[in-house]
């Protein structure tokens, strides 16, 4: 199936509404649940991602959550309202919000999250179907917002260092995930790939420069390693490390 970005598992255009607002219900009380049991300090300690702090991280889920609620707004009044204003404006917001005390900063966080859960529990069937615009340019229909804020979530609670791993998150999150992200993979540049989750859990091909590498390993790992997180038992052919991926996002 080359060119077929995955199969064996959902593709990412079957996921459901129901699945994605699940999802992100989901992902909201793990998050949340990790970060009550992470003490303020460790908030200051740096996370697997580059140049950000725990602060930095929970900055950006507050923001992120005011953002897709701007989607909301323009899907259910027509009024356009991008996601952010630049690129620019969302990094220094991230840097100021980073810099608000633990407090202020934990509850900015729970706040924007309530509120986004309400702004979507407000949209009907036709502003569903209404077309917004992603941070990354993609048009997409209003049924992509609950997705992107269960992607944001659930993956940034195993960011938090607070004990939520990979394999800690629903079965059938990680394979949409993968399936997402095969799919993003697919349209870019990178090695090709012939993923195989243990178990059953899917298979997904992405295409890509040279002759297809087989890697193998768990749903979770996998997922990890699609992510360009840490991970573990994923074996590239004869056993080898799989190989190295462009930044997905």
């Amino acid at each position: 199936m080359s060119g077929d970005p995955m199969s064996g598992g959902p593709m990412a255009g079957d996921r459901s509404r129901a699945d994605s607002l699940r999802w992100a219900a989901e992902g909201t009380t793990i998050f949340f649940d990790a970060l009550a049991g992470l003490p303020d300090e460790r908030l200051d300690e740096p996370t697997a991602l580059p140049g950000w702090s725990g602060r930095h991280l929970l900055a950006h889920v507050a923001a992120n959550a005011d953002a897709l609620a701007n989607l909301v707004h323009w899907a259910r009044t027509g009024e356009e309202r991008p996601m952010y204003s630049s690129p620019e404006q969302r990094d220094a917001d991230i840097a100021a919000g980073a810099a608000r005390p633990a407090a202020e900063l934990r509850a900015w966080a729970a706040r924007t999250a309530g509120d986004l859960g309400a702004r979507l529990a407000e949209l009907d069937e036709r502003q569903w179907k209404e077309h917004v615009r992603t941070a990354q340019g993609r048009t997409v229909t209003a049924e992509e917002i609950p997705w992107m804020r269960a992607r944001e979530v659930m993956v940034h609670a195993v960011d938090l260092g607070a004990g939520v791993t990979f394999g800690g998150l629903p079965a059938d999150f990680l394979a949409a995930l993968a399936g997402d992200i095969a799919a993003k993979r697919a349209a870019g540049p990178g090695p090709a790939l012939t993923l195989t989750a243990t178990g059953g859990g899917g298979t997904w091909r992405i295409p890509g420069a040279g002759p297809a590498v087989a890697v193998t390993g768990t749903l979770a790992g996998l997922a990890a390693y699609l992510s360009g997180r840490p991970f573990d038992g994923v074996t590239g052919e004869t056993g080898g490390p799989p190989p190295e991926l462009p930044r997905w996002l």
